[in-house]
């Protein structure tokens, strides 16, 4: 059993379909869809057939919901919900080249406590995976130290992807690297990687269009076309996790990894096709 643990989000895309108007109107496409890094993760690793269970925080009437979201993937969710906060909105505007700008609410993910993870929710757990974006918050990073804590007392195995550039640089390399010292596996991508300068052989390296590598093994990207770049990062970490607490093997943990990334890139949104 993979626990996941970490944001849950309504993502709206917004994708231009001709040239952006400032001050004026735009046609665009746009659509709601169900996000967050950490909940994408869980949804492709249920996808992918991977024991998973998710813990998050909404608002309280998005708890049906979300939960609903993810249990068709297979994901045993444990959502709680906000009495007062809105479920967390991320405004995704995409280029031409598919890249996405994001503007970020996080809402009630702010509100996770130590209460929405009781102690039946490690039952049967082998491996963690948390995302950065709950090291970031200040009123959430004891709940994430605190499960790696609990992780490592049980010999469980974690995972963390560092997650965004802008707030790693916000926080400091040297607090990063101390909140990443007890992973066993970290998930960067280039921009990350260059400012963060890990090393060691927990680093799986993301690396977009060229790939990724991990322990001296190396996989392209597959040829796809590419759709919305949104969630790719997160389906890649699913890939290789559910590869990966199988049967340890670098190369076909990196080969999972990298479809799982190519189904992603190949639809709007950050989930798979249900």
């Amino acid at each position: 059993m993979i626990l996941v643990v970490g944001d849950v989000v309504d993502d709206i895309g917004v994708r231009p379909l001709g040239t952006v108007n400032p001050a004026s109107d735009t046609v665009s496409e746009i659509r709601m869809t169900a996000g967050g890094s950490a909940a994408n993760v869980a949804a492709w690793l249920g996808h992918l057939g991977a024991d998973v269970r998710f813990v998050g925080r909404c608002g309280a009437d998005g708890v049906d919901r979300h939960t609903a979201a993810l249990e068709a993937y297979g994901v045993d969710a444990r959502i709680s919900g906000d009495p007062d906060l809105p479920t967390a909105t991320i405004v995704l505007t995409l280029d031409a080249d598919a890249d996405r700008t994001m503007y970020v609410d996080r809402a009630a993910n702010t509100t996770l406590t130590v209460a929405d993870v009781p102690a039946e929710v490690w039952d049967g757990v082998t491996w963690l995976h948390l995302t950065g974006y709950s090291f970031f918050d200040d009123g959430v990073r004891p709940v994430a130290q605190a499960l790696v804590t609990e992780a490592k007392r049980r010999d469980i195995g974690v995972s963390i992807d560092p997650s965004s550039l802008g707030f790693l640089e916000a926080a400091g390399r040297d607090t990063v690297l101390g909140w990443l010292a007890d992973a066993d596996l970290v998930f960067p991508n280039e921009d990350e990687q260059d400012f963060l300068a890990l090393d060691g052989d927990q680093v799986v390296l993301k690396r977009g269009a060229a790939g990724a590598t991990f322990r001296g093994h190396e996989v392209a990207a597959l040829p796809t076309d590419v759709v919305d770049t949104t969630g790719a990062g997160d389906a890649f970490c699913a890939g290789f996790l559910a590869d990966w607490t199988a049967n340890r093997d670098p190369g076909a943990a990196l080969l999972s990894g990298a479809r799982a990334a190519a189904s992603c890139v190949a639809v709007r949104g950050a989930r798979p096709i249900a």
